[in-house]
């Protein structure tokens, strides 16, 4: 595990992350609150890819609680079967959607605890909703963001929690809000875990990997 980066470091490596890609953007297709809730909890162990291929027509005829409930059970779980553990995860959305009409009047909560209270809704997603939807700076860290923050140290810790706590310790201020999309990214297709591609690295004369790559 690399240590801890300084401010004056971490800061420069946010500034060409910035400068190369102003507004990063997250992947999951969503028209709304409501659907990028599904999305995002339709998309734990799955690809983005495969979440987007299964919800492109989904959401055109179930992008509100309601229409989700109206269309059942059974309806959702056939344009989700091709996403691992999509039984479950057709039921967790029928029931949060049940609890969003019930609870919330068919709106979407923009508390950590309210989201966190609906079924297959953990902190991760939570996070992705608060910043994706609400533009808070929360902290999602997935396997590339723990992987990232590690192996560069940008964000060191023993787990998700504790990376999601150096994040937030140590990015400025001013670049919190795109900190996840920059982070994920840069995991997702230039910090891969196995062979990372060092030489189109923005950082690679900043980061404490020692293993890099030609």
């Amino acid at each position: 595990m690399a240590k801890q980066m300084d401010y004056k470091t971490i800061r420069e490596i946010f500034r060409r992350f910035h400068e190369a890609e102003p507004e990063p953007k997250g992947e999951l297709n969503h028209v709304n609150a409501y659907t990028l809730v599904v999305a995002v909890a339709l998309s734990a162990q799955a690809t983005d890819a495969g979440v987007n291929k299964a919800t492109a027509k989904l959401f055109e005829i179930a992008d509100s609680p309601e229409k989700m409930l109206a269309l059942g059970l059974d309806g959702l779980t056939e344009h989700i079967k091709t996403i691992g553990l999509f039984r479950q995860k057709a039921k967790n959305v029928i029931r949060l959607s049940q609890i969003l009409v019930d609870e919330y009047g068919g709106e979407v909560p923009n508390s950590r605890a309210a989201l966190q209270g609906l079924p297959g809704v953990g902190r991760k997603t939570a996070n992705v909703v608060l910043n994706m939807w609400w533009r808070y700076p929360a902290q999602a860290v997935d396997t590339h963001i723990f992987r990232v923050g590690n192996r560069t140290g940008i964000a060191v810790g023993k787990d998700v929690n504790a990376v999601e706590r150096a994040i937030e310790d140590n990015v400025p201020v001013d670049y919190a809000l795109h900190a996840h999309h920059w982070l994920i990214l840069h995991g997702r297709y230039i910090c891969v875990a196995r062979k990372p591609k060092c030489g189109a690295c923005l950082i690679r004369d900043l980061c404490q990997f020692e293993e890099k790559t030609l």
